[in-house]
């Protein structure tokens, strides 16, 4: 049996995946909502608005969108540029919305794990399937 700590890191792996996959052209090209870099979905990343160490956000689809590695790790996120990002795709309110469900207390069962795991896994095959990358 897996641990909880190796299952959140394979929930990671394959929501990772999902985040710049969806966003990636068939030639598996995806771009920075930060920067505007366009990068290989392989290279790019998966940014977190409201940072990973909150579960309530961490494996939130509007929490998460492609950033390069600049973006992402050398300069904290660009919060305030994924701010802007957010509010523009999802509606206004939706950063403060997520900045509030990040402080809420989340406890995450092992079947969740689980689950998130299979759904994930499953979606990021048909991503790949519909725009024939690898």
């Amino acid at each position: 049996m897996k641990s909880i700590s190796k299952l959140k890191k394979e929930l990671d792996k394959w929501f990772s995946l999902f985040i710049r996959l969806r966003f990636a052209t068939k030639e598996g090209l995806c771009q920075c909502v930060t920067c505007g870099k366009v990068g290989h979905y392989k290279k790019m990343q998966n940014g977190h608005f409201q940072s990973r160490r909150h579960h309530a956000t961490r494996w939130n689809e509007k929490n998460c969108a492609v950033q390069c590695i600049g973006c992402n790790c050398f300069q904290q996120g660009q919060q305030y540029r994924f701010s802007i990002y957010l509010d523009g795709r999802y509606g206004e309110g939706t950063a403060k919305d997520l900045e509030y469900l990040a402080k809420q207390i989340t406890k995450i069962s092992r079947s969740d794990y689980e689950e998130k795991i299979t759904y994930y896994k499953d979606v990021v095959k048909k991503l790949k399937k519909e725009k024939g990358i690898e």
